[in-house]
């Protein structure tokens, strides 16, 4: 039996390389607040911590990267001052320690008025100053002192020097890139209220610093209804610009970079996203796309009623985050919110070359995978801002910072994103039998009940943890099903998959029980890559007999870490590979003729 195991894991490997559609979806999330998840601070009400966030780099070098929260209502030194927190982050998205940034801490020593709102605006910009440790912007928004400061930092998180910028109007802030190739990243500061070319229109500036961290005036780039290019296409009251900016790079391949843009207040509060190409030089607007309800590929309707803090509509595009490709087809992808539709709707919208969107996904309490269980009832605001953080376990996964909490001392939440392969089955079929876990589809009446993109199938995968899937183009039809089901072939076009992430399957079947296949999860319960132990964690719903096993690159046989009766429930045994050298190796949980396996990758 044991080699009959090493046959199938090395075989359904091999498999893997072909044939497949990588896809980014769910694993788990963490939320950060006072404390929890390792963040000690000393929080008010209505802080508005994770007003605005980002990735800042590994400041303190231990070779995870960090982040700069903002909570710009902060009362130290004045009510609504402002603070920033270097948050010092584990690989795993909780906080090992943070560093507070205000008037009366952290070694900032610039007076604020106030409701100046410092932190309003936060981003990470690489190390401005050439003392290898990573700097920080912060924009204070209100007058007499808005100003964007430049934050050079000492690694511990504190403030070594800064420049103030002044003065800066602004009520968000991004950092796009160095577009510029002068070694520094470049920013945009967002100004949703400016009434360039009529009542709060809105505009962005594209900001250029030089070696002292003072803006450029000369170079700076005005983005509106009058100026860059823009043209037509603004309306009053659309607050053009938003809370952030997204630089996506080149989506159509004509060397033209381009840049979404939020105008969260357009279309009666609804809200919308402008795609623009800028030109590569002088970074005018060549072309743009608005993407809103039913509009540029999107087919949502987002609602237009009136809100409890005496705003209208979802305030979709109010917070954006590029995020790379999330759907395997080179062209890379956008996140966005509507952060005032019931408890907040983060969306995963997926692109096209041309700007417009190819398809969606929500993520909110009951939809995308991730179980949130966000306030509804006193409404998160979840997706009020976003930013990337990348890939901070370094296994491949990568995280995104969402804001939520509204309504408390504020929340940030941490999503995690795994790629899993779908392997596509060669020709038309579809998977019959089985145990079926979501279907949009009515044999019984040949009808879709909802059509769904194949992104949206892959999710109801991953959500559902569903090992195989059937899709139909056509029609949409997505039928999730677990690993008993039989390829069988199909006259009506359908297409079979493989989900490489899932664990469900029967394991016992000569006692016709269906049970959850021992939930081995690399990216949610243990650390992969590790060094130099990790927890193996799975679950079982019958008592079972069952062999837990490590095998080497080769196939191999090196460790067997039980082999017997498992009760039902939830298991974890820890692995301490410190006598085995740096590479990879293969866990597989095997009962009767059921095998999983999964890939561990040993550092040191």
């Amino acid at each position: 039996m044991k080699s009959k195991h090493i046959f199938y894991f090395l075989f359904i490997f091999s498999l893997s390389l072909s044939q497949t559609v990588a896809i980014f979806g769910p694993d788990y999330f963490v939320e950060i607040q006072e404390g929890a998840s390792g963040f000690d601070a000393d929080l008010d009400m209505a802080d508005r911590f994770s007003r605005d966030h980002d990735k800042a780099g590994d400041i303190n070098g231990d070779g995870v990267v960090d982040l700069v929260v903002g909570a710009r209502s902060d009362d130290d030194g004045q009510t609504d001052a402002g603070a920033v927190y270097i948050l010092f982050m584990n690989q795993d998205g909780t906080v090992q320690s943070n560093q507070k940034i205000s008037m009366l801490e952290g070694g900032f020593t610039d007076s604020l008025n106030a409701s100046n709102y410092f932190g309003y605006g936060v981003a990470g910009i690489g190390d401005y100053d050439g003392d290898s440790v990573p700097d920080i912007a912060v924009t204070a928004i209100s007058p007499p002192n808005n100003s964007l400061y430049i934050l050079h930092l000492n690694s511990d998180g504190t403030v070594k020097n800064y420049v103030k910028n002044s003065p800066v109007i602004s009520q968000g802030l991004s950092a796009i890139g160095d577009i510029n190739n002068d070694g520094r990243i470049d920013l945009v500061v967002c100004n949703p209220m400016s009434n360039d070319g009529g009542n709060h229109r809105g505009a962005i500036d594209i900001l250029f610093l030089d070696s002292l961290s003072t803006i450029i005036d000369s170079s700076t780039v005005t983005i509106s209804s009058t100026q860059g290019g823009f043209g037509d296409g603004l309306e009053n009251g659309d607050g053009f610009g938003g809370r952030e900016v997204a630089m996506l790079g080149d989506l159509d391949g004509d060397g033209n970079p381009e840049l979404a843009v939020g105008s969260y207040k357009a279309d009666g509060g609804r809200g919308a996203i402008w795609i623009l190409s800028l030109d590569g030089t002088d970074y005018q607007v060549l072309s743009k796309l608005k993407i809103g309800e039913n509009q540029g590929g999107f087919d949502e309707i987002l609602p237009e009623a009136s809100n409890n803090n005496n705003s209208n509509g979802a305030m979709f595009g109010h917070a954006l985050c590029a995020v790379g490709d999330l759907n395997g087809d080179e062209i890379p992808d956008l996140m966005t919110g509507a952060n005032q539709y019931n408890e907040g709707y983060a969306y995963v919208l997926y692109l096209n070359s041309d700007k417009s969107v190819k398809t969606f996904q929500r993520i909110n309490n009951t939809e995308g995978g991730f179980d949130l269980t966000l306030n509804s009832e006193n409404p998160e605001r979840f997706s009020r801002s976003m930013s990337f953080l990348g890939d901070l376990r370094g296994d491949g996964t990568i995280a995104v910072n969402i804001g939520g909490g509204a309504h408390t001392t504020g929340i940030l939440y941490i999503l995690f994103f795994k790629s899993c392969d779908f392997q596509g089955e060669n020709g038309n079929n579809y998977w019959q039998g089985g145990n079926t876990f979501f279907s949009n589809w009515t044999h019984s009446t040949q009808t879709v009940n909802g059509p769904l993109s194949f992104e949206q199938c892959a999710y109801k995968a991953f959500s559902f943890n569903a090992s195989h899937i059937t899709y139909n183009e056509n029609d949409g039809r997505c039928i999730c099903k677990d690993s008993t089901a039989t390829l069988t072939f199909s006259a009506e076009e359908s297409s079979a998959y493989i989900n490489d992430c899932a664990s469900t399957a029967p394991l016992n079947l000569d006692e016709g029980n269906i049970a959850m296949l021992p939930s081995i999860s690399l990216f949610k319960n243990y650390p992969n890559p590790f060094n130099p132990s990790t927890t193996i964690r799975f679950s079982v719903k019958t008592r079972l007999t069952a062999s837990l096993q490590i095998y080497d690159i080769n196939g191999r046989l090196i460790d067997t870490l039980l082999d017997g009766m498992i009760e039902p429930g939830n298991h974890k045994i820890q692995w301490n590979a410190s006598n085995y050298s740096t590479g990879i190796y293969f866990v597989t949980l095997a009962s009767g003729i059921q095998v999983q396996t999964q890939k561990l990758i040993l550092l040191k």
